[in-house]
């Protein structure tokens, strides 16, 4: 079931619609404001909370697409792990 929950980050409070489990809110928040604090960290400057939550979006984002892409290959090898397998059996019987 959907609920709304509200969370503060960089002094700035937004509402988040989600059916998601509480745990994994509490880690998606944490992720973020930590993404946040390395994003402004990182940065030699202040940055405007907009750029800085747009920086930390890409750097979500690729992470995301890396993991996406070891995931994708992960899977294949452990497809082509499976099929010599079932070949190495099916020339046992």
């Amino acid at each position: 079931m959907e609920r709304l929950v509200t969370f503060k980050v960089l002094g700035q409070e937004y509402p988040l619609y989600t059916d998601a489990p509480e745990k994994d809110v509490q880690e998606i928040l944490s992720l973020v404001k930590t993404q946040l604090e390395n994003a402004g960290q990182a940065s030699q400057h202040v940055l405007p909370a907009n750029k800085l939550g747009i920086l930390t979006s890409l750097n979500i984002a690729s992470k995301y697409v890396k993991m996406k892409r070891e995931y994708e290959e992960y899977k294949l090898r452990v497809e082509e792990k499976i099929s010599l397998l079932s070949e190495r059996i099916e020339k046992n019987f």
